[in-house]
């Protein structure tokens, strides 16, 4: 066994106490948005460019209502994925190929980059799409997506077996696994957090690159798209000039809210 192939082992899915805590933390982060209110009316206003967003695994475009509703009222012009629940390869297609249609049609509509929001699943297809479609994306933000490490870091592999027809251990699926690990062709930054009960949340962390950063909030997996802190923090990247990307500025309130700084 590898070095490597140890350190994955070592990492195991959540603990079955956030796992369980998973729905009231979540709600609990939906609520907190009406007193969050007044800080997140100070985020960086938007440039009106187009950010697409996927959603979860099993989830629908339903579930980032609340993240697109904030995005566009920052200027910025939303756009749902629009292939139904996410349900991997059974949603876009064998090669991706729905998905990558659908980023060409906001691309084309638009004529500018594609900012692309991905929550969980959605943010290792987001990095994914990213590869296969460089020239139209302009950078890459996941919530909470185990894009490298073993799917069984996860508590909800034998359902996505299941849902999605895929097994985990195809040398198709590994492959697509290695590749995901390497950071994407646009500048790219994970928002993760350590009481994650769905992913193990060190699998949910960028290399270190030029154009990679990592931001630690707060929260469960599930309330990822509700979580004042990370709405605050995606409209902070959005915000970053075409050609222009920073890090995450991390200064006063900022250090005490975002507790991580760099990669782990």
């Amino acid at each position: 066994m590898t070095g490597q192939a140890r350190n994955e082992a070592a990492i195991r899915a959540p603990s079955a106490l956030l796992a369980l805590t998973e729905l009231p933390r979540a709600l609990a982060e939906f609520g907190a948005l009406g007193l969050a209110a007044p800080i997140l009316a100070t985020a960086p206003r938007g440039d009106g460019h187009p950010v697409m967003v996927l959603p979860g695994f099993v989830t629908s475009d339903r579930s980032t209502t609340v993240l697109r509703r904030f995005l566009a009222g920052l200027g910025y012009d939303p756009h749902e994925w629009g292939l139904g629940r996410n349900l991997g390869p059974r949603a876009i297609g064998s090669e991706g190929e729905k998905l990558i249609d659908r980023l060409g049609q906001i691309h084309a509509a638009t004529g500018r980059k594609v900012s692309l929001v991905g929550w969980s699943l959605g943010g290792v297809m987001a990095r994914q799409l990213s590869r296969r479609s460089p020239e139209a994306v302009r950078q890459v933000i996941t919530l909470g997506s185990p894009f490298t490490g073993t799917p069984r870091a996860t508590n909800v592999w034998r359902a996505y077996e299941m849902l999605t027809g895929q097994k985990i251990d195809d040398p198709e699926v590994r492959d697509q696994l290695r590749e995901s690990a390497v950071p994407p062709p646009v500048p790219s930054t994970a928002i993760y957090s350590r009481e994650d009960g769905v992913v193990a949340w060190q699998n949910c962390v960028e290399p270190s690159g030029p154009e990679t950063d990592n931001i630690e909030v707060h929260g469960s997996h599930c309330g990822l798209g509700v979580n004042p802190s990370v709405l605050y923090a995606v409209a902070d990247r959005l915000a970053q000039g075409e050609g222009a990307w920073q890090p995450f500025e991390r200064t006063g309130l900022k250090a005490l809210v975002y507790p991580f700084a760099g990669h782990a």
